[in-house]
């Protein structure tokens, strides 16, 4: 493998990962409130709400990421009427397709988190005077997001795996970049050279993760 290459492929291969990084940031800030607020809206006793909620996880987690991401970048502005209004910018499309659809998946592990606390928690709560907002931040919230967490850094990991399919929407990203040097050059060592990042980027949140678990004293 010769080094000279590596270093010269390096840089555009880098202005790629630096569009990974940040559709990952963008879908992890975003989605992961959206999940908690559809969580809240799934058990809501406004049975509307509740419907809602359950339709948009089931329609999002029911159908593949990468439909969702043809759809937005490119159905949308063929919706009759409105879609002349809906011609986003490539990425900012693609970022919306994968905030809905993580958000989904985040609403199912905070359910989970949910379902695995005890019910006498919320009778300890009104025994202590707490309000039904206190409860839910200071008890069921806390409770939630460490029982959660596991399962948040597992999806996190994911995510930043199908970073990659912002390439099937023509989204200038780390594979897109490897691919146009393996054809360039005839040589795989583009792709050797994502697959590096990308465990790179993968270890970063591994471990941070292990912190926060290690932090809240998970194990």
């Amino acid at each position: 493998m010769n080094i000279d290459y590596i270093i010269k492929i390096a840089g555009p291969m880098l202005e790629g990962a630096r569009t990974t990084v940040l559709l990952f940031l963008i879908v992890i800030v975003l989605s992961i409130p959206l999940g908690m607020l559809v969580t809240l809206m799934a058990k809501s006793s406004i049975k509307p709400l509740a419907w809602i909620a359950h339709m948009y996880i089931y329609v999002m987690r029911g159908t593949p990421l990468l439909l969702q991401l043809l759809f937005f970048c490119f159905g949308l502005p063929q919706i009759p009427v409105i879609g002349q209004y809906l011609v986003l910018d490539r990425f900012v499309a693609a970022s919306l397709g994968f905030i809905l659809n993580y958000g989904a998946y985040f609403a199912e592990i905070f359910r989970g988190g949910l379902l695995s606390i005890d019910k006498g928690q919320h009778e300890a709560a009104q025994v202590l005077g707490l309000s039904k907002w206190q409860t839910l931040r200071k008890v069921i919230l806390a409770q939630m997001f460490r029982v959660a967490l596991p399962a948040v850094a597992n999806e996190s990991i994911t995510l930043v795996k199908d970073t990659a399919l912002l390439y099937a929407v023509a989204v200038p990203e780390l594979l897109n970049y490897a691919k146009t040097a393996v054809n360039r050059d005839f040589t795989v060592t583009p792709f050797v050279v994502a697959g590096v990042i990308y465990l790179l980027m993968t270890l970063i949140l591994t471990l941070f993760f292990k912190a926060l678990e290690k932090r809240f004293k998970f194990e």
